[in-house]
């Protein structure tokens, strides 16, 4: 399975103190899954890498949104692992504009997805974002890094 975070903002090319966290976390998903980080200008941008995306099944798209599902990490992980085992070959987890999601975004959505009622950077909840994504591969794989407390 590959897993792509997604978000809307400035290219790599900007200073971003949480770059490195995000990718160390997503580099940590490896020996489960292949993960990468892809920024776009703009969510028509987004929207149309998504539709370019060729595999033997669409992509699952996860708009992270604070209208969205909130889970646990245990939850987040079962709900993982489902997708895995079901064959999905390609998950985008895409964080939002500032202004939020247009309609015509969230029709696309499989999930909209909430980290919770808390406003937050955009740069920290892609950290967040990894490390739960990291957390959900090792709850997975009955790793000890999860201890559920």
């Amino acid at each position: 399975m590959q897993v792509t975070l997604a978000h809307i903002g400035p290219s790599g090319r900007a200073p971003d103190p949480f770059g490195s966290m995000t990718q160390g976390y997503l580099d940590r998903c490896s020996p489960y899954a292949k993960c990468a980080s892809e920024s776009f200008r703009s969510e028509d941008a987004l929207l149309e890498w998504i539709g370019r995306q060729k595999a033997r099944t669409q992509p699952f798209v996860a708009l992270l949104d604070s209208q969205g599902r909130s889970m646990t990490s245990t939850a987040f992980a079962t709900w993982l692992g489902a997708r895995r085992d079901e064959g999905t070959q390609h998950i985008v987890f895409a964080i939002g504009p500032a202004d939020g999601w247009s309609p015509a975004a969230r029709s696309r959505a499989g999930m909209l997805l909430s980290l919770g009622s808390m406003t937050m950077a955009h740069a920290l909840a892609r950290v967040v974002m990894a490390e739960q994504l990291y957390r959900a591969f090792t709850i997975l794989a009955g790793h000890p890094y999860h201890t559920g407390h």
